[in-house]
């Protein structure tokens, strides 16, 4: 994506094997899952959680954007010590992408992210409804437990569900992604490719971190040369417009993934393709 460095905090059981997939990550193993320090009471693990935090927070003030979820695993005091990270960045106004796990975490603790207008969630139709259950749910006793989400309603439905979270932006993933910050709907429907691969979504959420942080500097400054255009075509939010950006990269690097390697295209072939198809659809001027 051309990000300049890229910082993975895991646990020490996950680092070698993560350090090893790239040798540009730098790779932090401070976090704990509860096989790793057995059975503790409160007081110690209210403890490693401020250690944890100390660890990630040291850190913190140099990152653009940060994703939470992909790998992240649903340990309960792992995802306690997320909770705390999601706070602080929240506090250093660090834009946010949550995805797989993170959205899980969200799900069940809604007051993490609601009214943060620098998140994006990014979730599959499954972990939509659970959204909707969740947030529109529990206000409104006549919206049922697993509600239908149907492509017909879906934008309104999603413009609903992110207003009720005041102001988050969520890309809803599917045949056609829909984004929306509650104010307005955008939609992203390039073809993409017809295999659906595991993993694809953390390209997404990746990518789209990556466009956030650009686009937060960009409409930060005052004399950027087309911002009006681009707040008149799509948005005057950075969210809104790197969660498009996002969502046509990885389209597009699918589609060229499956032009070439078929039904056996897998995540890292759409990897291998993010710079092709990010000089064709954003060229550098010449």
């Amino acid at each position: 994506m051309g990000a300049d460095l890229a910082h993975v905090f895991c646990t020490s059981g996950a680092a070698t094997v993560i350090k090893s997939y790239s040798p540009e990550l730098i790779v932090h193993p401070v976090l704990h899952e509860s096989y790793d320090v057995g059975e503790i009471g409160e007081e110690e693990i209210s403890g490693l959680k401020d250690k944890v935090l100390a660890e990630v927070g040291k850190w913190l003030q140099r990152f653009d954007c940060i994703v939470i979820g992909p790998g992240l695993g649903r340990d309960p005091i792992l995802l306690d010590c997320v909770a705390a990270i999601i706070e602080e960045a929240k506090f250093k106004n660090i834009p946010l992408v949550l995805d797989g796990d993170g959205l899980f975490l969200v799900t069940n603790q809604p007051e993490l992210i609601i009214g943060y207008p620098l998140a994006i969630l990014t979730p599959n139709v499954m972990e939509h409804k659970r959204l909707v259950a969740k947030i529109v749910g529990e206000r409104d006793q006549n919206v049922p437990q697993n509600p239908e989400v149907s492509n017909e309603d879906l934008p309104g439905q999603l413009q609903d569900l992110a207003k009720r979270m005041e102001g988050v932006t969520i890309l809803q993933k599917g045949k056609t992604d829909y984004i929306s910050d509650g104010k307005t709907v955008l939609s992203s429907d390039y073809y993409g490719s017809p295999r659906r691969c595991g993993g694809q979504g953390d390209v997404l959420s990746g990518s789209t971190a990556v466009f956030v942080s650009w686009a937060k500097e960009y409409f930060s400054n005052e004399n950027a040369a087309g911002k009006k255009e681009v707040e008149e075509r799509v948005s005057n939010n950075p969210t809104m417009v790197g969660a498009l950006a996002g969502s046509l990269l990885c389209r597009k690097s699918a589609a060229n993934a499956f032009a070439q390697h078929k039904r056996a295209t897998t995540t890292t072939n759409i990897i291998e393709y993010l710079g092709h198809s990010m000089d064709e659809l954003f060229p550098l001027p010449q």
